[in-house]
């Protein structure tokens, strides 16, 4: 009986045309690790501000966490091919497992920027951590053909629902204090430590996964013939990751601490929902990649998401700003699996580890530089000027892009 429901919960999960055993353990890690993003992201400043550090402080970490993630995912596509994705993974899990325990039981700003740096911590709303490019690659090659779209897609999909949880029980450390005696700054800990437990869980979980992954028809390899078509899209996205490190989520999360005066369980609602809607628009992008192409849905999704944004800086109302940037959660992550599944499309089966990586590093490192930008901006008062310079270039990118490659779309679209 309790075999059955298991298989008919992975036939749910994996499409057709995707091996079950390669793809159902990366998509519950991707779950777990997602809980965990979402409610650190919400709780990092919180955390900070609690141990007495300040808004630039914020930055100073944010940057640190994603800097050293770009550092991380660069050393996979260089020499990464060299070891297989399973090993890496369960490196990676320890890594993880290491970080949340070792942020828990310290109190130094120092210390504090080292494990950022060298850990996993992830304070934005998407995925920039070293998981990303080797889960990435393995699914691609479990999956072929339209099912690779569908994976990636629940892939994302599975990701924004499980950070929606993640933010939502942002709200424990408070209850914590006020029901069991425990100071709210132990409370916090606790929560790090539950990270780390929830990266030994994903450690466990990852060793079943097949040591030959079972549809790969040749071993990864460096970039080789798609190099130009990596380098130019891995340009451009590096300017869509510049634009969103300055709202990554725990910045944006201080950003309604300091305009609207929001506590630390109304923030942790609000980004439960946001990533409900971020979800459903991610379910729905398979669909309307079908039908416009995915380069089409990553820009024309993207552009009046961050309309919203920059309006919603300007808002004369927490109402108002809540509700533009719903809007915007509802549109801004459709392009996240299209944008996926577009990379892996354009280059050989033998490369798409190493494209992964590489089209992955230069978000990482664009976005590690703007989160000590807006956490300044923000310490000098310019509240709105992180959301405004945001939207204006990440509309910007979205133009680039669309000039740029949309007549390589139109030979996928014909394929």
């Amino acid at each position: 009986m309790k075999s059955s429901a298991r298989n008919k919960i992975a036939r749910l999960l994996v499409p057709p045309g995707a091996a079950i055993e390669a793809v159902l353990p990366v998509l519950v890690g991707r779950a777990l690790r997602a809980f965990a993003d979402g409610y650190v992201a919400v709780l990092l400043p919180a955390y900070l501000l609690a141990l007495g550090f300040g808004q630039l402080d914020v930055g100073y970490l944010s940057t640190a966490t994603l800097a050293g993630s770009a550092l991380a995912t660069l050393a996979v596509g260089a020499v990464g091919h060299r070891w297989s994705q399973r090993r890496l993974l369960l490196s990676a899990a320890l890594l993880m497992a290491v970080t949340g325990l070792s942020f828990a039981g310290i109190s130094s700003f120092w210390p504090l920027l080292v494990i950022a740096f060298v850990g996993t911590l992830n304070p934005s709303s998407g995925d920039v951590s070293v998981f990303l490019p080797l889960e990435h690659a393995h699914l691609a090659q479990a999956a072929s053909g339209d099912a690779s779209t569908v994976v990636f897609a629940r892939y994302s999909l599975i990701g924004s629902l499980s950070a929606a949880v993640g933010a939502l029980v942002a709200g424990i450390p408070p209850w914590l204090a006020a029901w069991t005696g425990l100071s709210f700054l132990d409370g916090l800990r606790a929560m790090f430590v539950l990270y780390g437990l929830i990266g030994g869980s994903v450690w466990l979980l990852y060793r079943t996964l097949p040591t030959v992954d079972a549809r790969t028809a040749s071993p990864p390899a460096p970039l080789g013939p798609s190099r130009g078509i990596v380098l130019r899209l891995a340009a451009l996205f590096s300017v869509d990751a510049f634009a969103g490190g300055l709202v990554v989520n725990s910045l944006l999360t201080l950003w309604l601490f300091e305009r609207f005066g929001l506590s630390l369980a109304q923030a942790g609602a609000f980004f439960f929902w946001t990533g409900l809607l971020s979800a459903g628009s991610q379910l729905a992008a398979p669909a309307v990649a079908r039908k416009v192409g995915l380069l089409n849905t990553m820009v024309f999704t993207h552009i009046p998401a961050n309309v919203c944004l920059i309006f919603a800086s300007l808002a004369p109302s927490v109402e108002v700003a809540l509700t533009l940037l719903f809007v915007r959660s509802a549109l801004s992550q459709m392009d996240v699996p299209t944008r996926t599944a577009y990379v892996m499309a354009v280059v050989t089966p033998a490369e798409r580890t190493a494209a992964a990586s590489f089209t992955a590093v230069p978000r990482s490192l664009a976005s590690a530089a703007s989160p000590t930008l807006a956490g300044a901006l923000l310490a000098a008062g310019l509240l709105s000027a992180p959301l405004v310079a945001c939207g204006a270039l990440k509309i910007a990118y979205d133009l680039a892009l669309l000039v740029s490659f949309r007549r390589l779309n139109v030979l996928i679209n014909r394929e």
